[in-house]
């Protein structure tokens, strides 16, 4: 059974930084294909923040506009966990964060995924 558990949300002042972790059970990231976080308020559409996608040998990353410079993805393998850097937060980046796994369709910022956690709450302060 897929299990992607995230961790690392909080409140922030803007300008703030936080780290997200997702640690997956049930699933390697080492041979995963394409991971990435998206992120969902209530009553708003989800959206794609940022993916990882991994041949075996080099990673990919790729980012939704609104957080490319801010915002960085990477994996541990051997901790079978996938990060999210966050810099230079604004309340704009408040939202419920997902780590999701098992791209479907390609590996790129609308792919949709099969597998998703329960989110990490992210909170930034003006």
């Amino acid at each position: 059974q897929v299990r992607l558990v995230e961790s690392g949300g909080g409140s922030v002042q803007a300008g703030g930084s936080l780290r997200l972790f997702c640690v997956a059970s049930g699933y390697s990231v080492r041979g995963s294909y394409c991971m990435g976080w998206f992120r969902r308020a209530p009553g708003k559409e989800r959206e794609g923040v940022a993916i990882i996608a991994s041949d075996g040998r080099t990673n990919y990353t790729d980012y939704a506009d609104s957080v490319k410079g801010r915002f960085t993805i990477s994996k541990d393998d051997a901790k079978n966990t996938l990060y999210l850097q966050m810099n230079s937060l604004t309340p704009e980046d408040t939202d419920m964060y997902h780590c999701a796994a098992f791209g479907l369709s390609g590996c790129h910022i609308r792919t949709d995924f099969r597998y998703w956690g329960q989110g990490t709450q992210v909170t930034v302060s003006s």
